[in-house]
């Protein structure tokens, strides 16, 4: 729970940039007084905050910013190209993850990657739009639901 009050003030940080004394103290007064409501409405139970701080995040994270920035460059390659060549279509698969945090992390990776958008995902099924034929193939072989999968494994 500390550390996400730190990750709060360390967001509030970033985003006003306001480092004058009194702003500070409100800033920091302010993530406080949220964090102790929030915790009094019970919003932290194990089911919601379920996804503990683990070390596989960052392995995560690092995959996740390498497949968004060669997505990105493929995306950029399609639409500079005069032909066009794009191929939509939508695929539906089952999800392997069965912990909706897991899903929703899927869901918002997916929406992440250039190229891909998560369309619906209900009762661990997921249905998103790929842009090329490609995409659709690589988002079907399953490896970023195998890395979602991975990070709540114990």
């Amino acid at each position: 729970m500390l550390l996400l009050l730190l990750l709060l003030v360390a967001a509030w940080l970033l985003w006003s940039g306001l480092f004058k004394p009194l702003l500070l103290a409100l800033g920091i007064f302010s993530c406080l007084l949220t964090f102790v409501l929030v915790r009094r409405m019970g919003y932290f139970d194990n089911e919601l905050f379920a996804l503990h701080f683990s070390f596989r995040l960052f392995g995560f994270w690092g995959w996740l910013v390498r497949e968004v920035l060669l997505s990105s460059l493929e995306v950029a390659r399609i639409v500079l190209d005069p032909r066009l060549p794009i191929s939509p279509r939508v695929v539906e698969f089952k999800v392997t993850a069965q912990h909706p945090a897991d899903q929703a992390i899927l869901g918002n990776a997916i929406t992440l990657t250039p190229g891909t958008l998560t369309i619906d995902l209900y009762k661990g099924v997921l249905k998103a739009h790929t842009l090329t034929e490609a995409g659709a193939r690589d988002l079907m072989s399953g490896e970023m639901d195998r890395r979602v999968a991975r990070l709540h494994a114990d």
